[in-house]
């Protein structure tokens, strides 16, 4: 697998992301979301998670990439993409 993930230092999001040589979502991999919107006093994120989705027959052919291959990715995505509190895009 050839894979190239850059992730924006500052916006909870994907810079580069191919694999395969196919540009690449993460929405094919899970979901960012914020669990901890109590704790935000009204504005940011509380908790900004990345929560992996079960593998594919779609999103594995699409990418031609392997059952282990897609979990590798999907624990990148939560390194980069889960980040805890924060309040930059408002």
């Amino acid at each position: 697998m050839k894979l190239s993930l850059v992730f924006y230092d500052y916006v909870c999001s994907t810079k580069i992301f191919t694999i395969n040589g196919i540009i690449a979502d993460y929405y094919d991999f899970g979901d960012k979301r914020d669990t901890g919107k109590d704790e935000t006093l009204g504005y940011g994120c509380g908790n900004m998670v990345f929560l992996p989705d079960p593998p594919t027959e779609g999103v594995l052919s699409k990418y031609s990439i392997t059952k282990e291959e897609y979990m590798e990715i999907c624990e990148k995505l939560e390194e980069g993409l889960s980040f805890g509190r924060c309040g930059l895009c408002i």
